[in-house]
């Protein structure tokens, strides 16, 4: 993190990113002296609730993050900022954003946790847009313009004021990360659902809560040890923080662990957290073994919507093939429980050399409807696409030998039955799952 003070006394001439919390409530004239080389801004964590309208002096801006301001609207002077491909104003305030407001590169929009109650149409000739996340808002449908948004990957809607999903989303080309939990239409899904589940409870007073293992946008994991009849054991508890997180909230999260049960191919879970002393909500799962390591990391600024992985990150065939048919295994079985993921990336896979896997992160899982079966093949088609995607990483992360250049070939044709459109032409995934069981025989 930057310094007010290292900005004005010059220190930070020639930086391409500038990180400043300081409780500004102004925008910062000396940042302009940054502008032959600044490409990303973050004002973060401030008090700001406009920007200047000579932002377009910063000619080089790639990406801007005013989140947790006190912005009631996104500022047009955005629109006019040649090269801004990502605006990120996650909570604020904000009820209202202009069609002025949207830059001609815009890649990936973030208004997720505001008031919104409507976009505007215009959204819909973005040529470019990638990522929209909009979850914790107001809003009661999208503009049918949308409907033309032909780049669009990822799309979080949860936990607005949907009535129903537009049929226009079946038909989007490249969509395969979808989250829409927690909305009045899916309420009543995951309200059904849980009815007649059974679920078990764990006391928080059984704990012995040590370290924290790592922190999601959900919640903190914590290593603990669990104290029952039969002995003393390891586990690990996942405490929610109990807000709007980019993909949704946790209640719904909770739920879709609750519902997925347990597969070989999926972080199970214990039971549900009761008792915590501030009332939190959470979960206690297994440790899982150290062997398991995750596949890869989260997109980047630069790569969007596609996972990072390590520069050394090698697959032999059967490794992908262990993966692959782990992934689509657990994949069938939940679309099977009547879900789907939302969030299907190697960032949220573990796996072993083995080529053993578990999925898991059910932070944008969201409940398929019960009564309209085309559309709930076409929601589940569009994470097929998204393994599809997952496929073409592991793919080009992969040795083939030439005695196993067939199989590669066969792995290669189903990736590209995957990702085909129309929707309805890319395979189901108990489909998937016998394919792969096929070429492995």
């Amino acid at each position: 993190m930057h310094t007010l003070e290292a900005l004005r006394a010059g220190k930070l001439v020639g930086i391409k990113r500038l990180d400043l919390a300081a409780d500004l409530t102004e925008f910062p004239a000396e940042i302009f002296d940054l502008a032959d080389t600044l490409e990303v801004l973050n004002l973060s964590g401030n008090l700001l609730s406009d920007l200047p309208q000579d932002l377009t002096r910063l000619h080089r801006l790639r990406i801007i993050f005013c989140s947790d301001n006190r912005f009631t609207h996104v500022p047009e002077v955005l629109g006019q900022c040649a090269n801004l491909e990502m605006i990120g104003f996650k909570a604020n305030q904000i009820t209202h954003i202009s069609a002025k407001a949207l830059p001609p590169k815009l890649r990936w929009l973030i208004l997720t946790d505001n008031r919104l109650q409507q976009l505007p149409a215009e959204i819909g000739a973005c040529a470019n847009l990638q990522k929209l996340m909009l979850s914790g808002n107001r809003l009661r449908e999208l503009p049918g313009a949308m409907a033309g948004c032909a780049r669009l990957e990822l799309l979080r809607i949860a936990a607005n004021r949907f009535e129903r999903l537009p049929a226009w989303l079946l038909r989007l080309p490249r969509l395969a990360w979808l989250a829409f939990a927690g909305n009045p239409f899916s309420d009543a899904i995951e309200k059904e659902v849980m009815a007649g589940l059974s679920v078990n409870h764990i006391d928080w007073s059984s704990l012995d809560v040590q370290h924290a293992l790592g922190e999601g946008a959900s919640g903190i994991i914590y290593r603990a040890h669990r104290t029952t009849e039969h002995g003393v054991h390891p586990v690990a508890v996942k405490v929610f923080k109990g807000a709007v997180t980019s993909d949704g909230l946790p209640r719904s999260e909770k739920s879709a662990c609750m519902v997925a049960g347990e597969h070989p191919n999926l972080i199970p879970v214990h039971g549900r957290l009761h008792g915590h002393p501030a009332d939190s909500m959470g979960m206690v799962m297994p440790l899982i073994d150290p062997g398991f390591i995750n596949l890869a990391g989260p997109p980047s600024l630069e790569s969007c919507t596609r996972d990072v992985y390590a520069p050394e990150a090698r697959f032999s065939l059967s490794q992908l093939m262990g993966i692959a048919q782990g992934v689509a295994a657990a994949a069938a079985h939940l679309h099977a429980k009547g879900m789907m993921h939302g969030d299907l990336y190697a960032h949220n896979i573990l796996w072993n050399e083995k080529g053993e896997c578990l999925l898991g992160d059910f932070g944008a899982a969201s409940f398929l409807p019960t009564h309209d079966e085309e559309f709930r093949q076409g929601l589940q088609r569009i994470e097929v696409r998204a393994f599809g995607c997952l496929l073409e990483e592991l793919l080009a992360h992969c040795h083939v030998p030439t005695n196993e250049q067939v199989n590669f070939n066969a792995l290669s044709a189903l990736q590209q039955c995957c990702v085909q459109s129309p929707n309805e032409a890319r395979p189901m995934f108990k489909e998937i799952v016998k394919e792969l069981a096929t070429l492995v025989a």
